[in-house]
């Protein structure tokens, strides 16, 4: 029965320092970013290699950010979150990875200058929405989807101010849009307004002139 006790007595302890770990990570994402500049985050594959044509379009959406006064946001991983920290850097702006730590696939990429490094998956969201104006969201999958639906569900139900919201590559999303308007619109499960929230592009100059309507520097 002691033994018992001890072990539950032990993974309370536990429990109690998963919290000081969180909150340490906050602290770290807060002091580093609460100065950055108004910052789009981009979201995409990490399995996109440097000859895909969606890597060349991430690094040149990231460099006319920078070049129009933006800093940049990245998963900090490789593929589209490599092409987007290394256009905004080489265009001499704040290139941001907050990479998170997973068993494959996820390494960092040498591009970012200021790099974080997040244990907890849902810390690492909160600070992708909270310092961000804007998304760009290329092709990817199943992480960039769930930070898709997670801005349009915050923008959707008032929890944040609404901000920008651009998918590159009209082919690779046609479908899901097709979804959104065909199914759960004609369902009635969101409204017309809701799918207003999206712009689709495959122009990069198109995507930061639509950011820059919304930004007030």
């Amino acid at each position: 029965m002691e033994d018992k006790q001890y072990v539950v007595d032990a993974l309370s302890i536990e429990e109690s320092w998963r919290i000081f770990r969180i909150m340490a990570e906050f602290v770290e994402g807060i002091e580093a970013l609460s100065k950055l500049r108004q910052a789009v985050t981009i979201f995409g594959s990490a399995r996109v290699r440097p000859d895909d044509p969606y890597y060349k379009k991430a690094e040149h959406v990231a460099r006319r950010l920078v070049e129009n006064g933006f800093s940049v946001i990245t998963g900090g991983g490789p593929g589209i979150m490599e092409a987007a920290n290394k256009g905004a850097a080489e265009a001499g702006g704040q290139s941001v990875g907050m990479n998170i730590r997973l068993p494959y696939e996820q390494k960092p990429n040498p591009y970012a200058n200021i790099v974080l490094e997040y244990k907890y998956f849902f810390v690492r969201k909160v600070m992708f929405v909270k310092y961000a104006v804007a998304y760009i969201i290329l092709p990817g999958g199943f992480g960039t989807m769930d930070e898709l639906f997670e801005a349009l569900t915050l923008i959707q139900t008032k929890r944040i101010k609404p901000f920008p919201v651009v998918l590159m590559g009209s082919e690779y999303w046609k479908g899901l849009v097709d979804w959104l308007r065909d199914t759960m619109l004609r369902n009635e499960k969101i409204d017309e307004s809701d799918l207003d929230i999206i712009q689709i592009t495959d122009d990069p100059d198109e995507a930061v002139r639509h950011i820059k309507k919304f930004v007030i520097f």
